[in-house]
Protein backbone atom coordinates (compact mmCIF):
# COMPACT_ATOMS: atom_id res chain seq x y z
CA UNK A 1 0.00 0.00 0.00
CA UNK A 2 1.45 3.27 -0.90
CA UNK A 3 1.19 5.73 1.52
CA UNK A 4 -0.33 9.47 1.40
CA UNK A 5 2.58 11.08 0.23
CA UNK A 6 3.93 8.35 -2.50
CA UNK A 7 0.49 8.71 -3.54
CA UNK A 8 0.76 12.70 -4.29
CA UNK A 9 4.12 12.11 -5.66
CA UNK A 10 2.66 10.24 -8.16
CA UNK A 11 -0.01 12.19 -9.08
CA UNK A 12 2.59 15.72 -8.91
CA UNK A 13 4.71 12.87 -11.60
CA UNK A 14 1.45 12.58 -13.81
CA UNK A 15 0.64 16.21 -13.83
CA UNK A 16 4.44 17.16 -14.62
CA UNK A 17 4.48 15.01 -17.48
CA UNK A 18 1.82 15.98 -19.36
CA UNK A 19 2.73 19.11 -18.67
CA UNK A 20 5.75 18.54 -19.94
CA UNK A 21 3.82 16.92 -23.20
CA UNK A 22 1.43 20.06 -23.52
CA UNK A 23 4.31 22.65 -23.70
CA UNK A 24 5.93 20.36 -26.48
CA UNK A 25 3.28 21.07 -28.75
CA UNK A 26 3.74 24.49 -29.17
CA UNK A 27 7.47 23.73 -30.98
CA UNK A 28 4.90 21.17 -33.00
CA UNK A 29 2.99 23.28 -34.64
CA UNK A 30 3.63 24.26 -37.99
CA UNK A 31 1.66 25.82 -41.17
CA UNK A 32 -0.48 22.70 -41.69
CA UNK A 33 -2.55 23.62 -38.84
CA UNK A 34 -3.75 26.72 -39.97
CA UNK A 35 -4.34 25.24 -43.28
CA UNK A 36 -6.70 22.94 -41.41
CA UNK A 37 -8.42 26.33 -39.69
CA UNK A 38 -8.78 27.52 -43.27
CA UNK A 39 -10.12 24.28 -44.83
CA UNK A 40 -12.81 24.25 -42.24
CA UNK A 41 -13.40 28.56 -42.46
CA UNK A 42 -13.89 28.09 -46.57
CA UNK A 43 -16.27 24.59 -46.83
CA UNK A 44 -19.79 24.72 -46.83
CA UNK A 45 -19.60 21.45 -45.05
CA UNK A 46 -18.95 20.34 -41.28
CA UNK A 47 -16.04 19.00 -39.40
CA UNK A 48 -16.27 15.10 -39.04
CA UNK A 49 -13.92 13.87 -36.24
CA UNK A 50 -13.19 10.50 -36.29
CA UNK A 51 -10.94 7.77 -34.30
CA UNK A 52 -10.71 4.55 -32.31
CA UNK A 53 -10.48 3.84 -28.73
CA UNK A 54 -9.29 6.43 -26.24
CA UNK A 55 -8.65 8.35 -28.91
CA UNK A 56 -13.15 8.54 -29.93
CA UNK A 57 -13.03 9.59 -27.13
CA UNK A 58 -10.93 12.84 -27.61
CA UNK A 59 -12.86 13.39 -30.91
CA UNK A 60 -16.73 13.52 -29.08
CA UNK A 61 -15.14 15.95 -26.71
CA UNK A 62 -13.20 18.14 -29.58
CA UNK A 63 -16.64 17.67 -31.42
CA UNK A 64 -18.66 19.14 -28.62
CA UNK A 65 -16.36 21.82 -27.97
CA UNK A 66 -16.93 22.98 -31.75
CA UNK A 67 -20.72 22.54 -31.54
CA UNK A 68 -20.66 25.08 -28.47
CA UNK A 69 -18.79 27.80 -30.32
CA UNK A 70 -20.15 27.96 -33.72
CA UNK A 71 -18.04 25.21 -35.63
CA UNK A 72 -20.96 22.56 -37.03
CA UNK A 73 -19.03 18.89 -36.08
CA UNK A 74 -20.03 15.59 -35.96
CA UNK A 75 -18.08 12.24 -34.92
CA UNK A 76 -18.12 9.45 -36.37
CA UNK A 77 -16.08 6.05 -34.49
CA UNK A 78 -13.81 4.61 -36.65
CA UNK A 79 -15.05 1.05 -36.56
CA UNK A 80 -18.34 1.93 -36.96
CA UNK A 81 -17.49 4.02 -40.32
CA UNK A 82 -16.14 0.85 -42.21
CA UNK A 83 -19.88 -0.72 -41.32
CA UNK A 84 -22.06 1.99 -42.49
CA UNK A 85 -22.12 4.73 -41.05
CA UNK A 86 -19.50 6.37 -43.89
CA UNK A 87 -23.28 7.57 -45.27
CA UNK A 88 -22.83 9.88 -42.64
CA UNK A 89 -20.07 11.88 -44.50
CA UNK A 90 -21.18 14.37 -46.59
CA UNK A 91 -19.25 15.98 -50.25
CA UNK A 92 -17.90 19.41 -48.60
CA UNK A 93 -17.33 17.69 -44.97
CA UNK A 94 -13.46 17.61 -43.79
CA UNK A 95 -12.18 15.09 -41.58
CA UNK A 96 -10.12 14.64 -38.99
CA UNK A 97 -9.00 11.56 -37.85
CA UNK A 98 -7.44 11.09 -34.67
CA UNK A 99 -4.78 7.78 -34.09
CA UNK A 100 -1.69 8.71 -31.92
CA UNK A 101 0.25 5.30 -33.54
CA UNK A 102 -2.10 6.41 -36.93
CA UNK A 103 -1.73 2.31 -38.00
CA UNK A 104 -4.12 0.74 -36.29
CA UNK A 105 -6.07 -1.90 -38.33
CA UNK A 106 -9.46 0.10 -38.48
CA UNK A 107 -7.29 3.55 -39.57
CA UNK A 108 -5.86 1.72 -42.82
CA UNK A 109 -9.22 0.52 -43.66
CA UNK A 110 -10.80 3.59 -43.30
CA UNK A 111 -8.34 6.12 -44.81
CA UNK A 112 -8.07 4.65 -48.33
CA UNK A 113 -12.14 4.71 -48.39
CA UNK A 114 -12.06 8.40 -47.32
CA UNK A 115 -9.22 9.64 -49.52
CA UNK A 116 -11.40 7.63 -52.34
CA UNK A 117 -14.17 10.29 -51.49
CA UNK A 118 -12.16 13.61 -52.29
CA UNK A 119 -12.73 15.03 -48.63
CA UNK A 120 -9.69 16.92 -47.61
CA UNK A 121 -8.44 14.52 -44.75
CA UNK A 122 -6.61 15.69 -41.33
CA UNK A 123 -4.19 13.51 -39.47
CA UNK A 124 -3.71 13.85 -35.76
CA UNK A 125 -1.57 11.81 -35.07
CA UNK A 126 1.86 11.34 -33.09
CA UNK A 127 3.51 9.30 -35.53
CA UNK A 128 3.91 11.49 -38.50
CA UNK A 129 5.58 8.21 -40.55
CA UNK A 130 2.94 6.63 -39.52
CA UNK A 131 0.29 5.02 -42.63
CA UNK A 132 -2.35 8.33 -41.51
CA UNK A 133 -0.03 10.53 -41.70
CA UNK A 134 1.41 9.73 -44.96
CA UNK A 135 -2.06 9.76 -46.86
CA UNK A 136 -3.03 13.12 -45.04
CA UNK A 137 -3.91 16.61 -46.86
CA UNK A 138 -2.50 18.07 -43.73
CA UNK A 139 -0.99 16.88 -40.39
CA UNK A 140 -1.04 18.12 -36.96
CA UNK A 141 1.76 16.41 -35.08
CA UNK A 142 0.61 15.10 -31.46
CA UNK A 143 3.52 13.24 -30.44
CA UNK A 144 4.44 12.74 -26.59
CA UNK A 145 7.89 11.77 -25.36
CA UNK A 146 6.26 9.60 -23.24
CA UNK A 147 3.05 8.63 -21.24
CA UNK A 148 2.44 9.40 -17.75
CA UNK A 149 1.76 5.72 -17.10
CA UNK A 150 4.96 4.27 -15.76
CA UNK A 151 4.94 1.11 -18.09
CA UNK A 152 4.70 4.13 -21.11
CA UNK A 153 1.79 2.29 -22.68
CA UNK A 154 -1.76 3.90 -21.08
CA UNK A 155 -3.35 6.61 -23.22
CA UNK A 156 -2.41 10.03 -20.73
CA UNK A 157 -0.11 12.46 -21.94
CA UNK A 158 -1.38 11.84 -25.64
CA UNK A 159 -4.75 11.87 -25.35
CA UNK A 160 -4.28 15.12 -23.16
CA UNK A 161 -2.07 15.99 -26.32
CA UNK A 162 -5.14 15.59 -28.53
CA UNK A 163 -7.70 17.21 -26.25
CA UNK A 164 -5.28 20.70 -26.17
CA UNK A 165 -4.67 20.67 -30.25
CA UNK A 166 -8.91 20.58 -30.42
CA UNK A 167 -9.29 23.11 -27.83
CA UNK A 168 -6.81 24.99 -30.17
CA UNK A 169 -8.38 24.26 -33.10
CA UNK A 170 -11.56 25.52 -31.52
CA UNK A 171 -10.78 28.70 -30.36
CA UNK A 172 -8.74 29.59 -33.85
CA UNK A 173 -11.93 28.79 -35.61
CA UNK A 174 -14.27 30.51 -32.94
CA UNK A 175 -11.45 33.92 -33.43
CA UNK A 176 -11.69 33.85 -37.13
CA UNK A 177 -15.30 33.83 -36.99
CA UNK A 178 -15.92 36.72 -34.39
CA UNK A 179 -17.86 34.15 -32.06
CA UNK A 180 -19.14 36.97 -29.62
CA UNK A 181 -20.72 36.67 -26.18
CA UNK A 182 -23.56 36.76 -27.84
CA UNK A 183 -23.19 34.16 -30.09
CA UNK A 184 -22.08 31.95 -27.23
CA UNK A 185 -25.44 32.57 -25.77
CA UNK A 186 -27.82 31.11 -28.41
CA UNK A 187 -25.81 27.87 -28.14
CA UNK A 188 -25.81 27.78 -24.49
CA UNK A 189 -29.54 28.68 -23.55
CA UNK A 190 -29.97 26.20 -20.60
CA UNK A 191 -28.42 26.17 -17.16
CA UNK A 192 -26.94 28.43 -15.09
CA UNK A 193 -24.18 29.49 -17.90
CA UNK A 194 -26.94 30.20 -20.26
CA UNK A 195 -28.88 32.47 -17.58
CA UNK A 196 -25.12 34.63 -17.37
CA UNK A 197 -25.30 35.21 -20.98
CA UNK A 198 -28.76 36.06 -21.52
CA UNK A 199 -30.94 36.86 -18.68
CA UNK A 200 -31.60 40.62 -18.00
CA UNK A 201 -32.76 42.90 -14.96
CA UNK A 202 -36.16 43.33 -16.53
CA UNK A 203 -36.89 39.70 -17.06
CA UNK A 204 -36.27 39.87 -13.35
CA UNK A 205 -37.82 42.72 -11.72
CA UNK A 206 -41.34 42.85 -13.68
CA UNK A 207 -42.40 39.99 -11.31
CA UNK A 208 -41.61 42.34 -7.90
CA UNK A 209 -44.03 44.81 -6.76
CA UNK A 210 -42.98 48.65 -7.74
CA UNK A 211 -42.13 50.46 -3.99
CA UNK A 212 -42.10 54.07 -4.39
CA UNK A 213 -42.58 57.31 -2.06
CA UNK A 214 -43.35 60.67 -2.69
CA UNK A 215 -40.00 62.44 -0.96
CA UNK A 216 -42.50 64.55 0.96
CA UNK A 217 -44.17 61.71 2.68
CA UNK A 218 -44.41 60.96 6.66
CA UNK A 219 -42.30 58.14 7.87
CA UNK A 220 -44.60 55.78 8.96
CA UNK A 221 -46.00 55.41 4.84
CA UNK A 222 -42.46 54.80 4.39
CA UNK A 223 -42.32 52.00 6.62
CA UNK A 224 -45.54 50.52 5.60
CA UNK A 225 -44.34 50.97 1.74
CA UNK A 226 -41.42 49.15 2.72
CA UNK A 227 -42.82 46.15 4.71
CA UNK A 228 -45.53 45.75 2.36
CA UNK A 229 -43.73 45.79 -0.82
CA UNK A 230 -41.22 43.05 0.98
CA UNK A 231 -38.14 44.36 -1.35
CA UNK A 232 -35.98 45.89 1.56
CA UNK A 233 -36.44 49.22 0.14
CA UNK A 234 -38.41 52.18 -1.27
CA UNK A 235 -37.42 54.54 -4.23
CA UNK A 236 -38.07 58.03 -3.41
CA UNK A 237 -39.51 60.43 -5.84
CA UNK A 238 -39.55 64.12 -6.40
CA UNK A 239 -41.77 65.69 -9.29
CA UNK A 240 -41.61 61.84 -10.69
CA UNK A 241 -38.19 62.40 -10.95
CA UNK A 242 -35.95 59.42 -9.06
CA UNK A 243 -34.24 61.12 -5.92
CA UNK A 244 -33.11 58.98 -3.89
CA UNK A 245 -33.38 55.45 -2.20
CA UNK A 246 -34.77 54.35 1.73
CA UNK A 247 -33.48 50.99 2.85
CA UNK A 248 -34.27 48.58 5.97
CA UNK A 249 -30.37 50.15 6.92
CA UNK A 250 -32.38 53.87 6.60
CA UNK A 251 -34.84 53.36 8.79
CA UNK A 252 -32.74 51.26 11.27
CA UNK A 253 -30.11 54.24 11.45
CA UNK A 254 -33.08 56.73 11.86
CA UNK A 255 -34.23 54.81 14.69
CA UNK A 256 -30.80 55.30 16.55
CA UNK A 257 -30.14 58.77 15.85
CA UNK A 258 -33.86 60.04 16.67
CA UNK A 259 -35.55 60.01 19.73
CA UNK A 260 -39.06 61.58 17.89
CA UNK A 261 -39.27 60.82 14.15
CA UNK A 262 -43.31 61.89 13.60
CA UNK A 263 -42.19 65.30 11.45
CA UNK A 264 -39.55 63.54 9.64
CA UNK A 265 -40.15 62.75 6.13
CA UNK A 266 -38.73 60.96 3.24
CA UNK A 267 -36.26 63.28 2.52
CA UNK A 268 -35.15 63.36 5.73
CA UNK A 269 -33.91 59.94 5.70
CA UNK A 270 -33.34 58.57 2.19
CA UNK A 271 -29.98 57.97 1.07
CA UNK A 272 -29.49 60.54 -2.22
CA UNK A 273 -28.02 59.01 -5.60
CA UNK A 274 -29.07 55.83 -5.29
CA UNK A 275 -27.35 52.79 -7.22
CA UNK A 276 -29.24 52.32 -10.66
CA UNK A 277 -29.40 50.34 -13.06
CA UNK A 278 -30.71 50.06 -16.51
CA UNK A 279 -33.52 47.04 -17.59
CA UNK A 280 -31.65 45.77 -20.43
CA UNK A 281 -28.64 44.96 -18.27
CA UNK A 282 -27.60 41.44 -17.68
CA UNK A 283 -28.50 39.83 -14.55
CA UNK A 284 -25.18 38.83 -14.20
CA UNK A 285 -23.84 42.66 -14.32
CA UNK A 286 -26.86 43.32 -11.51
CA UNK A 287 -24.75 40.77 -9.35
CA UNK A 288 -21.54 42.36 -9.71
CA UNK A 289 -22.68 45.66 -8.89
CA UNK A 290 -24.44 44.58 -5.97
CA UNK A 291 -21.29 42.93 -4.57
CA UNK A 292 -18.80 46.12 -5.44
CA UNK A 293 -21.82 48.16 -3.20
CA UNK A 294 -22.04 45.38 -0.93
CA UNK A 295 -26.26 46.03 -1.54
CA UNK A 296 -28.95 43.91 -1.73
CA UNK A 297 -31.06 45.53 -4.38
CA UNK A 298 -31.11 48.09 -7.04
CA UNK A 299 -33.36 50.46 -8.66
CA UNK A 300 -34.80 49.62 -12.08
CA UNK A 301 -34.84 52.36 -14.71
CA UNK A 302 -36.30 52.65 -18.08
CA UNK A 303 -33.91 55.27 -19.68
CA UNK A 304 -34.47 58.11 -16.75
CA UNK A 305 -37.75 56.91 -15.61
CA UNK A 306 -37.44 54.77 -12.55
CA UNK A 307 -39.70 51.33 -12.84
CA UNK A 308 -38.93 49.13 -10.36
CA UNK A 309 -36.79 46.93 -7.88
CA UNK A 310 -34.52 43.89 -8.52
CA UNK A 311 -33.21 42.12 -5.50
CA UNK A 312 -30.78 39.67 -4.51
CA UNK A 313 -32.83 36.81 -3.63
CA UNK A 314 -34.03 37.13 -7.25
CA UNK A 315 -30.91 36.70 -8.63
CA UNK A 316 -30.66 33.74 -6.08
CA UNK A 317 -33.56 31.93 -7.56
CA UNK A 318 -32.51 31.76 -10.63
CA UNK A 319 -29.18 29.97 -9.75
CA UNK A 320 -26.57 32.48 -10.99
CA UNK A 321 -24.95 32.63 -7.52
Amino acid sequence: MKSLHEIKQIAKRTIETELEAIHQLTDQLNDDFGEVVFSILNTDGRVVITGIGKSAIIASKIVATMNSTGTPAIFMHAADAIHGDLGTIQKEDVIICISNSGSTPEIKVLVPILRQRGNKLVAMTGNLHSFLAENADFIINSAVKNEACPNNLAPTSSTTAQLVLGDALAVALLECRGFSVEDFAQFHPGGTLGKKLYLKVKDLYIHNERPVVDFSENVKNVIIEISSKRLGATAVIKNDLLTGIITDGDIRRMLEKYQDFKNLTASDIMSPNPKTIGSDTLVVDALGIMRKNNITQLLVVDGTKYVGVIHLHDILREGII
